[in-house]
């Protein structure tokens, strides 16, 4: 743990964000030495305070998505719960929701509202479906950027029913996009004096996260053909990543270009085999279904025949990109990822225990993120509201009229 400030250190965020998308952009804001501050409903929270929740431990939930944050509770379906807001967003950069679109502003904090009580603040808005097309209303998850945004055909096996994934992967690119989002737009607001809205939504970032196979498949106007990724021509191979058991069941992955095929081949003894069944081009596997197939299905015949450490090791020393496709848990205890603190540990005094959790997936040199814990409910009104000039007598009036 380091005392040193970190690369955000007098920044502060007020969130009235639940979930996934809409608390990881500040949870990381967070890590980075800003001050977040989180809005709950009194009494009851962020609904996700139980969700995900392991026996003897804290919610997983909540904790990876509200790490190092200060839990203010606030009712702000009240005038004086929303006086208390709006001097908190005076002291802001940033102003964070991820309601449907016009909840916030039915509310009394959206934009506009926002905006005449500090001009140069970030607002910032995650949505399902975006805030302008025919959906724009509709509530949305995960499930349905992944559904949406192309993600279910990414992973998909030809001939197999296409399915949204068991990890959030929408709302985690969300988050990302959301979090660099807020960072451009708090860098023009700092430089300039002049804050705006940024909107971001679940299916924008699984868009966004298709990259060049989304622009290869428009101009071809033709979906891609999924298991492997193949590309190029007969004439003009390109690239093959694909992956494949060993004689223990064991996946692998490699990828590589044309120019590198046959070396690996025959470093690995393949070559031969591929010759003989007509399929030793890699080009070949652009030509038709029935070759790339054929050429697949003999690849899967052959590493089927050994040890997948020794494959990988063959293919690593001529310098050909490969490695063991980890499980979640492996990827926990995978040496790289533990060697560059991707995952760490850390200490919940409360319930006796040391824990992993997600570590930083930044290494700055000289100010380095720290990982904090999630707070309780109200953990820090008292601290909030003096800041804001309330007495003692002024908080246990609001506590008791349920302002906060």
């Amino acid at each position: 743990m380091t005392d040193k400030p970190g690369p955000l250190a007098g920044v502060r965020a007020v969130t009235c964000s639940t979930a996934q998308a809409g608390t990881v952009p500040y949870a990381l804001m967070a890590d980075l030495g800003a001050e977040v501050i989180k809005i709950e409903l009194p009494g009851k929270g962020d609904s996700t305070r139980n969700a995900g929740q392991v026996k003897g431990h804290p919610s997983s939930f909540f904790e990876t998505n509200n790490r190092g944050v200060k839990s203010l509770t606030l009712n702000l379906k009240t005038d004086e719960g929303l006086e208390i807001l709006y001097k908190l967003v005076e002291t802001a950069d940033i102003f964070g929701q991820n309601f449907r679109p016009g909840s916030a502003e039915r509310n009394g904090f959206g934009y506009e509202d926002l905006k005449k009580v500090n001009p140069r603040l970030v607002y910032v808005s995650v949505t399902a479906y975006g805030s302008r097309g025919p959906h724009a209303h509709l509530p949305g998850t995960d499930a349905v950027g992944q559904a949406l945004g192309g993600i279910a055909e990414a992973y998909s096996i030809p001939g197999q029913t296409m399915r949204t994934g068991v990890v959030s992967v929408a709302d985690e690119s969300c988050a990302f996009l959301t979090f660099g989002g807020l960072l451009a737009a708090l860098y023009c607001a700092k430089t300039t004096g002049v804050g705006q809205k940024v909107e971001t939504s679940l299916v924008g970032s699984t868009v966004r996260l298709m990259g060049w196979t989304l622009t290869t498949t428009m101009w071809r106007d033709a979906n891609p053909i999924t298991g492997a990724r193949v590309t190029g021509t007969v004439d003009n191979p390109g690239v093959l990543a694909a992956s494949f058991n060993d004689c223990d069941g064991k996946p692998l992955v490699f990828q590589l270009g044309g120019d590198s095929w046959k070396k690996a081949m025959k470093a690995l003894d393949f070559y031969a085999t591929l010759e003989e069944r007509g399929v030793a081009n890699l080009g070949l596997a652009a030509a038709s279904e029935q070759k790339r197939d054929l050429l697949l299905g003999t690849l899967s015949e052959l590493f089927a025949t050994g040890h997948r450490d020794q494959w990988i090791e063959i293919l690593r020393v001529i310098d050909i990109v490969s490695a063991p496709i980890n499980s979640l848990l492996d990827a926990s205890n995978d040496p790289d990822v533990l060697a560059n603190g991707y995952v760490s540990e850390i200490e919940y005094p409360e319930y006796d225990k040391t824990v992993k959790v997600h570590g930083s997936p930044w290494h700055f040199s000289e100010t380095p993120p720290r990982i904090g814990v999630a707070p309780k409910l109200g953990e820090h009104n008292v601290e909030i509201l003096k800041s804001l000039g309330y007495d003692e007598a002024e908080i246990v009036g609001l506590k008791k009229r349920k302002v906060i």
